[in-house]
């Protein structure tokens, strides 16, 4: 059966490729209410693909936002496992548009050997819900599932999949199973398979600050006024000591020392400082000095501005004090943190540093708990072994520095512990402009879920 399912699937790539074009087409960003009629069809894109893997209770699901899709088989009976799949079909926003090469909706093959593919989604996370998609129709194709199997691929993780949990409380029943397999994780290289043993939390604001009811006339007023942007730049700048340490009262409290073993544990990972450089086009690297950058991205809690917006920024000039100021920050959290916590925490410190000059207001935009996997359970135990199969070698286990809400919620709700594994790449330029996929990659991880199935 193993063999019939690895012989479809190699023999099927070029329509396997032209089906996941298929899937980019739809701008699905979730983001966007213009994007809404977007949505509903990628929703109805999944589930017809669902339908023709003979699926049973294809359903598309209202939420307060954007719909999930569910679909289930439990043709391998009562005492066999249930593996639910998750994944989302929605993307980030593509500005800035113009730093692309090609149109980010129409998938365009290119690079030494034709070897990625690029538009936005195509690693996150679009390639990974259709190489589950394809790995499960490789095995219809050689026989029954060996496990029962459901699927929830929502439309919201992008925006921090923000009716996810109460969609999972209200159908716990529906959603039973022993085991949910997220391919939203990524590798560390090519030739380097990896499983993700651990994901950060989030906490995510938008602070807004305000002065003059209006713009002023900045030779008239400036000097007299506090100017916004100027005051939400100092808070900001103050968020951070010198050597990239987070000022927030109280931020460190909880979060947990790393062991000797796990230290050691990151010192093994391969990528090195030089790699991140060359990665990143950044002429040197930062943060705090006594942690290695892997322990920072996958142990250390960070806070990040993730946009500005203020003023006049058109073409030309036009000496404006701005009324007001804005600027999205998030914080990446480790375990033990709580990311109600962290919100009190951004509210204390801006009492205590904002000026009487101006006002100030934080909205928070979105939450989620930080998520570590046991590398011993049966499920990673039967990925390990099947990206080994596939790679040859014995694969990495690292801490991702993302975040991905329905891990904690499918833990909390319905007691599923997640496999975390994914097959795009750190420089597939995930949320920026030419977002891409490699394509090697991509088979491989193809091949990689059909062994994880017949394993566990």
């Amino acid at each position: 059966m193993l063999d019939k399912a690895l012989e479809y699937a190699h023999q099927n790539q070029e329509q396997f490729l032209s089906q996941l074009k298929e899937f980019l087409a739809i701008p699905t960003i979730s983001t966007l209410d213009e994007r809404k009629p977007d949505m509903q069809r990628g929703a109805e894109w999944v589930a017809a693909q669902l339908l023709s893997l003979q699926m049973d209770n294809v359903q598309i699901m209202p939420t307060g936002g954007h719909p999930v899709v569910f679909a289930e088989w439990l043709g391998a009976g009562k005492s066999a496992p249930t593996v639910m799949i998750y994944g989302h079909y929605d993307v980030q926003p593509v500005d800035p548009i113009e730093l692309w090469t090609s149109d980010p909706f129409d998938a365009t093959v290119s690079g030494e050997r034709s070897e990625y593919l690029y538009a936005r989604g195509a690693s996150d996370m679009k390639g990974q819900v259709m190489a589950s998609l394809k790995a499960v129709e490789a095995i219809r194709k050689a026989g029954d599932l060996p496990v029962n199997l459901k699927w929830l691929i929502e439309g919201e993780e992008e925006i921090g999949s923000a009716h996810l949990e109460q969609f999972v409380k209200d159908h716990k029943e529906m959603l039973a199973c022993d085991l949910c397999l997220n391919p939203d994780a990524g590798m560390i290289a090519p030739d380097k398979p990896t499983v993700t043993t651990g994901l950060r939390g989030l906490a995510y604001f938008e602070l807004r600050v305000y002065g003059p009811s209006k713009d002023l006339h900045s030779g008239l007023f400036g000097g007299t006024i506090h100017n916004p942007a100027q005051a939400l730049i100092e808070l900001i700048a103050g968020m951070h000591d010198k050597n990239g340490k987070v000022t927030l009262p109280g931020f460190y409290d909880k979060v947990r020392k790393l062991s000797k073993q796990e230290r050691a544990d990151f010192a093994r990972l391969p990528t090195s400082n030089k790699e991140l450089i060359a990665m990143t086009g950044v002429p040197a690297l930062w943060g705090e000095p006594q942690f290695i950058p892997a322990e920072r991205v996958g142990a250390r809690p960070t806070l990040e501005v993730n946009g500005l917006l203020s003023g006049f920024t058109g073409q030309g000039s036009k000496t404006v004090l701005p009324a007001w100021a804005m600027a999205k920050i998030s914080c990446r959290l480790v375990p033990d943190q709580d990311p109600d916590e962290v919100v009190k925490q951004m509210k204390k410190y801006l009492k205590e540093h904002a000026r009487k000059t101006i006002k100030w207001e934080l909205v928070n935009l979105h939450n989620a708990g930080a998520a570590l996997v046991d590398s011993d359970s049966l499920g990673v135990q039967a990925l390990s072994k099947a990206l080994q199969s596939v790679w040859g070698r014995k694969p990495y286990f690292k801490r991702e520095g993302g975040s991905i809400g329905a891990v904690m919620h499918l833990q909390k709700h319905l007691g599923a512990e997640s496999v975390l594994t994914g097959f795009g790449l750190p420089d597939d330029n995930v949320h920026s402009p030419n977002e891409r996929l490699h394509l090697p990659t991509w088979y491989k991880g193809i091949d990689a879920v059909i062994h994880f199935f017949y394993n566990f």
